[in-house]
């Protein structure tokens, strides 16, 4: 039976009005799903240091690693860097776990710097030690000619700890050619350190005081640290401005921010060390040549 056509325009108009709704619908579906969060707004994905990556904040502020992988080669137990950018110094990091060193042979194997320990925190009880070989391997480095640094391994839990590590460290260091940074190492241990429970506000707030002391007595100040504590644990902006010595292990420096010294083995060989040696580069930045040079 034919249908009345003011019928047939109603419905028509009922169809166009579904019509609208619908498409009125999935545009604010569509919109809703636009304005969903992103889960990785902020933040930067880095290695593990596992052959993998990961989602860590971004530190707003710091300047990225200029690093490239392909300016790094293996050089027998070393590795030298080859770009144009920085000159690289070839290093160690010791301490009395290393024993007797022979310091000419290890300039002899082309070692031209090392960072030395000066002394530790117990993890336990917290009292403060100077290192056995301290005052032997400060002296033998710099009569071989190589430059020094040296660190401190910290297990402060508050600012006045950190304040006595920076005074106990320079102290032990008065007369000696330190031309080369002193270096705030603070590391996790395990639940039975004093230092369990320790915040990354505190770890920085610590470092920041230990590092203001060292550079009023005219020293240059450097923080020690691993991926992790790096990534998790510091507050880098608030130490922006420092020298950062990084713990990557591996065959290219893959720390995110730029750095300035990089260890990269815990397990090298040297001429003159028995046994393994921690391995590190220091980068100082060359200069841009000036206009009209080549």
């Amino acid at each position: 039976m034919k249908r009345p056509l003011h019928i047939l325009k109603l419905n028509r108009f009922v169809l166009l009005l579904l019509t609208v709704a619908a498409l009125l619908f999935l545009a604010a579906c569509g919109g809703q799903r636009e304005m969903a969060p992103n889960p990785y707004e902020g933040m930067v994905q880095v290695s593990n240091g596992a052959g993998g990556m990961m989602w860590v904040k971004l530190r707003e502020g710091l300047e990225a690693s200029d690093f490239d992988a392909g300016d790094f080669s293996n050089a027998g137990n070393f590795i030298n860097y080859t770009g144009n950018d920085y000159t690289a110094i070839r290093g160690i990091d010791v301490s009395s776990h290393q024993g007797d060193i022979d310091w000419e042979m290890v300039a002899g194997d082309g070692v031209e710097f090392a960072m030395i320990r000066a002394g530790y925190r117990g993890y336990t009880e917290g009292g403060l030690y100077e290192d056995e070989k301290f005052h032997e391997n400060v002296q033998g480095a710099l009569t071989a000619g190589l430059r020094v640094g040296v660190y401190f391994f910290s297990q402060a839990v508050n600012e006045t700890e950190a304040l006595e590590e920076a005074q106990f460290v320079l102290d032990l260091i008065e007369g000696y050619d330190v031309s080369l940074p002193v270096a705030f190492d603070w590391e996790e241990i395990d639940e039975t350190a004093r230092t369990d429970g320790v915040d990354g506000k505190t770890i920085t707030d610590c470092c920041q005081a230990f590092c203001r002391a060292v550079e009023e007595a005219g020293y240059e100040p450097a923080v020690y640290f691993y991926r992790r504590l790096g990534y998790f644990e510091y507050d880098l902006e608030r130490l922006n401005g420092l020298k950062f010595w990084v713990g990557a292990l591996g065959d290219s420096p893959d720390f995110y921010y730029q750095h300035h010294i990089w260890q990269y083995s815990i397990t090298g060989q040297v001429s003159g060390i028995q046994g393994d040696v921690d391995l590190d580069i220091y980068f100082e930045k060359n200069e841009p040549p000036a206009s009209g040079e080549s």
